[in-house]
């Protein structure tokens, strides 16, 4: 027998405490250009509330020029959220994702130099499609990037982020419309867009879903069909709610949704799997989240106003005092967090919509022209700890109720809900506004505000009632809490990848 002598392979040895500072190195990056991402889109939902009556006076609009400015951005973003996801899934998340952020900052520069109320309701529907691309694949994005132990306190970050864009949205137009001009509010994108496409490209990887085909039939008809409901919703408090152009609207967004139902129940690569609303949980939570931002954007809608117009405060001054509702994230979303680990996202939910709902019944039966801004801060304070207990952890429950393949059309539903009801809430509340009050004077405004906010509160307890509906974790069944472990641990191929290049 012949002994063959081979020379010892040279063979680098690994260093893993240099693999795990690379995987959180990746993992920060992800989060960094996420997080700014997802501020950048959610501020801009609230950023224009506090420079409306601003707004108005500059460039000469009304009541529709005003919801149509806040609108024209839910319209679009809820309109193209599962488009842009299916795009993402088919084409490359980051690469739509990019796009969606150049998109965006094109737009914002538009908004900035509007000469008047039609092309900035133009601009803003814009900047709600690009942000329809960011908003669902940021978090899918950064699920990717982070480990599986780490992907709590990932999504966590995510969250607190979108919240501080809610909360600093107020203020932040405020203060620029005071300091500056409310140009400026849509000035502020332009650089962080630019320094984003960049770093996204460098530090985030590709992915795609599992969809080998694009649904285009399907996109073509919710897209449509959204937007005639949405269209009928808005158009109906100027052209009155049985005008035919409304009816039109309504009807034919109806039939094209319809036509979307029977479509993605026949194709044999949906956009949307419709199957997955046969999930409770994931049903429940998804109209629960329309509701809510019915009653809270419908509000802050004219409450922003009722301090400048009625109360006579600056821009800067209207937004430091709705601080107490809408900065309360910042403040209590890591102690939610860890509450939620303890006793689930389903309690706090129920929660917060209770306490959204008491402080939207209070401030109805407090306000009048003359009430001490003191008078209103534990109503707001209330409405803050409602809010926050609500967006913690509603991400994780839309993520735990769907298989992990599902993950993007899952959050993109999801969001698409949430403007939706943002959209709803303004449309609704500003017909009830103008039936009962308008602008002519502060109590005028006043008559307006009371009715519109007593169904704002009534909208949110039908979603506590839903609410009740989303499965707790104890009650989930065996094939239930088998996805969501899975769910929890996604594999990070895409830094695997980089790291083995």
């Amino acid at each position: 027998m012949t002994t063959t002598l081979t020379r010892p392979i040279d063979v680098e040895p690994v260093d893993p405490p240099r693999v795990q500072r690379a995987d959180r190195h990746l993992g920060a990056w992800a989060v960094l250009i996420t997080g700014l991402a997802l501020f950048m889109a959610s501020l801009d939902n609230l950023v224009v509330t506090t420079a409306l009556p601003v707004i108005r006076v500059h460039l000469h609009a009304g009541l529709s020029g005003l919801e149509w400015t806040v609108n024209a951005y839910t319209l679009t973003f809820a309109v193209f959220l599962l488009t842009a996801t299916a795009f993402g899934e088919r084409f490359g998340r980051r690469r739509t994702f990019m796009l969606g952020i150049a998109i965006f900052t094109t737009a914002s520069a538009l908004a900035a130099i509007a000469p008047n109320i039609d092309f900035l309701i133009a601009a803003r529907a814009i900047q709600g499609a690009g942000g329809a691309m960011i908003m669902p694949l940021s978090l899918t994005l950064l699920s990717a990037a982070v480990k599986p132990e780490r992907r709590n306190a990932a999504l966590g970050i995510w969250g607190a982020i979108g919240g501080a864009a809610i909360a600093l949205g107020p203020l932040v137009g405020g203060a620029v419309t005071t300091g500056w001009s409310w140009h400026y509010i849509f000035w502020l994108n332009v650089p962080i867009g630019i320094v984003l496409v960049p770093l996204a490209w460098w530090k985030l990887a590709e992915s795609r879903g599992t969809q080998s085909r694009l649904d285009i039939p399907g996109a073509l008809l919710v897209s449509g069909g959204l937007l005639g409901v949405v269209l009928g919703l808005v158009r109906g408090n100027d052209s009155g709610w049985t005008s035919s152009s409304v009816l039109a609207s309504f009807a034919v967004g109806a039939v094209l949704l319809t036509a979307f139902i029977r479509w993605e129940l026949r194709t044999t690569t949906p956009m949307l799997n419709l199957r997955i609303f046969q999930n409770r949980g994931f049903a429940a939570i998804n109209v629960t989240g329309m509701l809510f931002s019915f009653g809270m954007f419908g509000t802050v809608f004219f409450l922003s106003q009722f301090l400048q117009t009625v109360q006579g405060y600056s821009p800067l001054g209207a937004g430091l005092r709705v601080l107490p509702w809408t900065g309360m994230p910042m403040l209590l979303a890591p102690f939610v967090g860890i509450l939620a680990q303890r006793v689930g996202g389903k309690p706090l939910v129920v929660t917060g919509l209770i306490l959204q709902a008491i402080s939207l019944t209070w401030l109805a039966l407090l306000l009048s022209p003359t009430t001490p801004y003191t008078d209103m801060v534990p109503a707001f304070l209330v409405a803050g700890v409602g809010m926050t207990l609500f967006f913690v952890p509603v991400a994780s429950l839309v993520l735990g109720s769907v298989p992990k393949e599902q993950e993007g059309l899952a959050s993109g539903t999801n969001a698409a809900f949430r403007e939706l009801g943002g959209v709803f809430g303004i449309a609704l509340l500003g017909a009830v506004f103008s039936s009962s009050g308008g602008y002519l004077s502060a109590q005028d405004y006043v008559n307006g505000l009371r009715p519109a906010m007593y169904v704002g509160a009534l909208v949110v307890v039908i979603g506590v009632v839903i609410a009740l509906l989303v499965p707790s974790r104890r009650s989930l069944s065996a094939p239930a809490l088998a996805s969501l472990e899975r769910i929890k641990e996604i594999p990070l191929r895409a830094t695997q990848d980089r790291l083995s290049a």
